[in-house]
């Protein structure tokens, strides 16, 4: 009969512990991160351009794809990088803000975009809305604001603050200047007399003065240089 003693001195030797049951780390899954929210931002305004960059830039979950300062550049910018959100000013070189939103929506129906501008006359909101803008924003929105407006267009919804949906409530309710009174609004604001007008568009001066008298009623202004500031204020006309 082996002592305990001599099992001991044995093991000692040998060298060998008994075995133990490896325990298995359970894998954890790599969980798949959200993508980020691409912006292109479409101002013609570097410094306006590079704050917001920086702005977005804070945020984790946003990147910027591109950079435009000018709408044709936008429109292919877009094309290039079809980001998730594009930020674009309303008055821009070679092609304006609506005609941005209007080329985009014809490559795509569902592209997200917010008007960012200094410009809130109703007719400006409302040509934006018609053309197919998801948001519209003036250019001294807060940060805070701004970065949750971006998500929310970019998760489908729309964004336009309640005074501004005020404004288009005003425009829709009013009564609409016509094409043709826009086009006899442009060249009263270059200085024309209804001859000039007339001549100009190949309508009659009779016409001219229809025209002339419909805008006074319609913009509820006694003079052309009232009419001239109003449409301007509206967004009917840039001077």
């Amino acid at each position: 009969m082996t002592s305990k003693k001599t099992l001991a001195t044995k093991s000692k030797k040998s060298g060998k512990r008994p075995k133990s049951a490896a325990k298995k780390t359970p894998k954890v899954k790599d969980t798949p991160k959200e993508p980020r929210i691409g912006v292109l931002i479409a101002d013609d305004h570097s410094v306006l351009r590079q704050g917001l960059v920086s702005l977005i830039g804070f945020e984790a979950d946003m990147v910027v794809v591109g950079e435009a300062s000018n709408g044709r550049q936008a429109v292919d910018l877009w094309k290039q990088h079809r980001p998730g959100v594009t930020l674009l000013d309303l008055r821009m070189p070679e092609l304006d803000g609506v005609g941005v939103i209007k080329q985009i929506r014809a490559d795509d129906e569902n592209a997200r975009i917010i008007v960012l501008t200094t410009f809130d006359g109703d007719e400006d909101i409302y040509r934006a809305i018609q053309a197919g803008a998801r948001g519209y924003l003036l250019k001294d929105v807060p940060r805070d604001a701004l970065i949750d407006c971006i998500r929310r267009v970019h998760a489908g919804e729309t964004c336009f603050p309640v005074y501004l949906a005020n404004k288009l409530a005003e425009r829709v309710r009013g009564e609409t200047v016509s094409e043709r009174e826009i086009d006899v609004l442009k060249l009263m604001a270059q200085g024309k007399s209804n001859k000039e007008i007339g001549s100009a568009l190949f309508i009659s001066r009779g016409t001219v003065k229809s025209h002339v008298k419909n805008i006074f009623a319609k913009l509820k202004v006694n003079s052309r240089a009232e009419a001239v500031a109003n449409a301007a204020h509206r967004g009917l006309i840039q001077l």
